[in-house]
């Protein structure tokens, strides 16, 4: 009789929300997923809330699981939640649990206790998810050693173990975000065809920022920037891709500028990386990030970039041959849009081109793969000894 095949290592990955993508350049979760070679791993992706609709795009997990709870079964106790959750994990005996951000890591923190799944694997995105203190006590006592953690950046990692709550050197590792350069750059449109769909005149010099309209994305501080510069360079205009509860305050800031038709907030664009080559800067301006993916996808259009000084973003700006700025400085912000807009086109390029080289030689997307495959074959090892 012949042998059956050795069982494959069955991979749960969680998230709070539905948020596939056409495209996975940049996606963490189904960049984990391809890091997993299918004849050895199982995969599973499934969302505490929402699904796709009629045309959107599923995970490239072989399954999909969606649990399609409210906000209000999730928050509280979230007895009927967690005991779904338990009894889905129950019944397909996984090997190892992946959760993105607080509520899945929280979750499964508690039901591991029953369910004892070999290995859980916490991926923090950003900071504060720990900063309450009733957090942090409830985190020290469940974690185990079954529990592995990643910060998404050095600085996310430097913020777990700072928290004094379970996180320590043996169970807590950054591997740092990447993205698909070559899919990436496969997708973007060339600088003439980006600026006729955007609506944007071909021969002026534009100033491109990506993110959604919230505060903590510090577009106002851009924009008071930008106005700072404006009479100075007349053939220059600003563009923001996003759209959020800050546009309205956004276009009374541009109309009490009297900056209409320099500075454009170009709302919601589907596959927005598309359209990076229709900028000759990359701006960043955020108050706080986990990573910034944004500052890469700038990066792949060969763009110089100015980005906020956060500990996240610091080391991959000055990587990259960019300007730091601290977070909300005007001032600043100005001085470094003056900088790169003083130079030629020519030495523009070549600070773009010098991003460009350290994404590629730092963000290595096959190396983010081998260090998830390797993290989770290890530290499977380690918990079954």
């Amino acid at each position: 009789m012949a042998m059956s095949m050795a069982r494959r290592i069955k991979v749960l990955q969680l998230h709070p929300d539905y948020n596939i993508k056409t495209h996975d350049f940049a996606d963490l979760g189904e960049q984990i997923f391809h890091a997993l070679p299918s004849e050895r791993f199982e995969t599973v992706n499934a969302f505490l809330r929402g699904r796709p609709t009629t045309g959107q795009p599923e995970s490239r997990a072989e399954r999909s699981v969606y649990f399609e709870f409210s906000d209000a079964q999730l928050k509280g106790m979230r007895i009927r939640a967690m005991w779904r959750l338990f009894q889905y994990c129950r019944s397909e005996r996984f090997d190892v649990v992946i959760c993105n951000r607080f509520k899945p890591v929280n979750m499964m923190l508690m039901l591991n206790r029953w369910l004892k799944i070999p290995l859980c694997i916490g991926i923090a995105h950003g900071f504060g998810e720990y900063d309450r203190a009733y957090r942090r006590q409830q985190t020290a006592r469940l974690v185990s050693p079954a529990w592995r953690f990643v910060g998404v950046s050095p600085a996310v990692k430097q913020y777990l173990l700072d928290c004094q709550c379970g996180f320590t050197p043996n169970n807590t590792v950054a591997i740092t975000n990447a993205i698909d350069i070559v899919q990436a750059e496969s997708l973007q449109l060339s600088r003439d065809q980006a600026r006729s769909q955007l609506g944007l005149e071909s021969n002026v010099r534009i100033v491109g920022a990506l993110g959604r309209l919230v505060p903590v994305k510090g577009h106002i501080h851009l924009i008071r920037a930008f106005a700072q510069i404006a009479q100075r360079y007349p053939d220059v205009q600003l563009a923001i891709i996003g759209e959020g509860r800050e546009r309205d305050r956004l276009l009374q800031e541009v109309e009490l500028l009297g900056l209409q038709g320099r500075i454009h907030l170009l709302g919601f664009r589907d596959n927005a990386l598309r359209y990076v080559r229709a900028f000759d800067i990359w701006a960043m301006p955020s108050l706080a990030e986990g990573l910034g993916l944004a500052l890469l996808e700038g990066m792949s259009g060969r763009l110089p970039v100015i980005a906020s000084d956060v500990p996240a973003m610091l080391p991959l700006i000055q990587g990259a041959g960019g300007i730091a700025v601290a977070p909300a400085d005007v001032e600043g912000l100005s001085q470094a849009l003056d900088e790169y807009l003083s130079l030629s086109d020519e030495q523009l390029q070549i600070k773009g081109e010098q991003s460009y080289s350290y994404l590629n030689r730092e963000h290595d997307i096959d190396v983010f793969r081998q260090q998830y495959l390797e993290l989770i074959e290890s530290a499977l090892n380690e918990v079954r000894k």
